[in-house]
């Protein structure tokens, strides 16, 4: 029977959503019902006893308070005031107390228990109950039946529509509840995928941005170092240029990696992608930078240990960047890389020698510092910590420190 309930009180709300006047004609049918029950309540009596004689002026005063109730949304204490009054004095005039008597007093307490707090249910609920029974128990209606019957009567049928309200009330406040954890759980979603969106871009950004910056810097170098030599080595200069074919193709294939992760397409996952580069890449590194004039010595201490693959890709890049820099700033074309393994962290050190001033244009960034900010945002994904700055003798340093094995989402970032 819930469940019945439950669909036809959704298929009310229903049709009140399409109709806007339909609740309007409920409301109005819902009164004409009540007169009705009001009418006919004031024809019953006991046995052996006759209705009171009121000239009509009672009944008159029933229907009139029915219509009342066309404004129970609005003013729904007033409603339960004005038909409780009626009511009251219908009973103290000797009309029995009926379900139909109390009908239209049933109707308005039930919308007061569904639009009103528990507090103002409460107070009017005592207030007209106990009215109730104190003129139900001198009634001239009730003087044959036993005050037990007068007394448990009025309050089971008051307890009737306060408990199909406040049952009412609960369904639409659990509803509201639904539909607000809804909307919220919607905007959550829509500001986690801009988050994540976010993100991607980022990742993206500094990608393209190792890509770039580093073989445009290096094929810039080669090509710079190619037209020194090209009268006084003119072998040299070949080599060097060879070596730049070599970058530029490089760039290229990294470039065209990079922007496959934007394609939409039907190929499997990672198919015609090239894997992502990591420290085992880094004497092709290397040579590249050697290539171009930057004399670059490799350190290491501890004993070397595998690496996860966005710890691999985010040292890396940062050693790549790390030279690039040292390739555009630094007056002296030498570079040393230490790699440090400790318990749990890879300690890299990029180091260059050279005066302070020359070297304090890589702590700026001449490109808006786009380069130093990429390194230690690739560090702190991964849950590590990055450090840049002039060295007290001279030259530059770039210092970071990454864990062995980085947090899930770190992970998860870096790839």
């Amino acid at each position: 029977m819930n469940s019945s309930l439950e669909r036809y009180t959704e298929r009310v709300e229903q049709y009140a959503s399409r109709f806007p006047r339909f609740p309007r004609f409920l409301d109005v049918m819902m009164v004409l019902a009540l007169i009705g029950c009001a009418f006919f309540g004031t024809h019953l009596s006991l046995p052996g006893l006759n209705s009171p004689d009121t000239g009509k002026s009672l009944e008159v005063m029933l229907g009139l308070s029915c219509f009342v109730l066309l404004k129970y949304r609005t003013h729904t204490r007033t409603v339960v005031v004005v038909v409780a009054g009626v009511t009251i004095a219908a009973i103290a005039r000797g009309y029995l107390l009926t379900p139909l008597l109390l009908a239209p007093l049933l109707a308005a307490m039930y919308w007061l228990a569904v639009l009103c707090d528990r507090r103002t249910v409460r107070l009017y609920a005592l207030v007209v109950t106990v009215a109730l029974l104190t003129v139900n128990l001198f009634s001239d209606g009730m003087r044959d039946l036993s005050p037990v019957l007068t007394v448990i009567g009025p309050v089971f049928w008051m307890a009737l529509p306060l408990v199909g309200g406040s049952l009412a009330r609960l369904r639409g406040d659990y509803l509201e509840a639904v539909k607000s954890r809804a909307e919220h759980a919607e905007r959550t979603r829509e500001e986690e995928a801009r988050l994540r969106v976010t993100e991607e871009r980022m990742r993206i950004a500094r990608e393209l941005h190792d890509v770039v910056a580093h073989h445009l810097a290096l094929a810039n170098a080669q090509a710079g170092t190619a037209a020194h030599l090209s009268r006084s080595n003119p072998e040299q200069s070949r080599r060097i240029l060879d070596d730049l074919t070599g970058t530029t193709s490089s760039a290229l294939r990294e470039l065209k990696a990079t922007l496959g992760l934007l394609r939409q397409d039907d190929r499997p996952k990672g198919e015609g992608l090239e894997p992502a580069p990591g420290l085992a890449r880094l004497p092709e590194l290397i040579d590249s930078y050697r290539s171009a004039g930057l004399e670059v010595v490799v350190h290491q201490e501890g004993v070397r240990r595998p690496l996860t693959p966005g710890v691999d890709l985010t040292a890396y890049r940062i050693v790549q960047e790390a030279l690039t820099n040292v390739a555009k700033h630094a007056p002296e074309r030498a570079a040393h890389v230490s790699f440090t393994y400790a318990d749990s962290r890879l300690l890299i050190t990029v180091s260059n020698d050279g005066p302070a001033t020359a070297t304090a244009t890589a702590v700026n960034g001449t490109s808006g510092g786009f380069g130093l900010r990429g390194m230690r945002e690739r560090a702190q994904s991964i849950g590590g910590d990055l450090c840049a700055g002039p060295r007290p003798e001279g030259g530059f340093d770039v210092t970071t420190a990454l864990p062995l094995q980085p947090s899930a989402a770190g992970e998860g970032e870096s790839r």
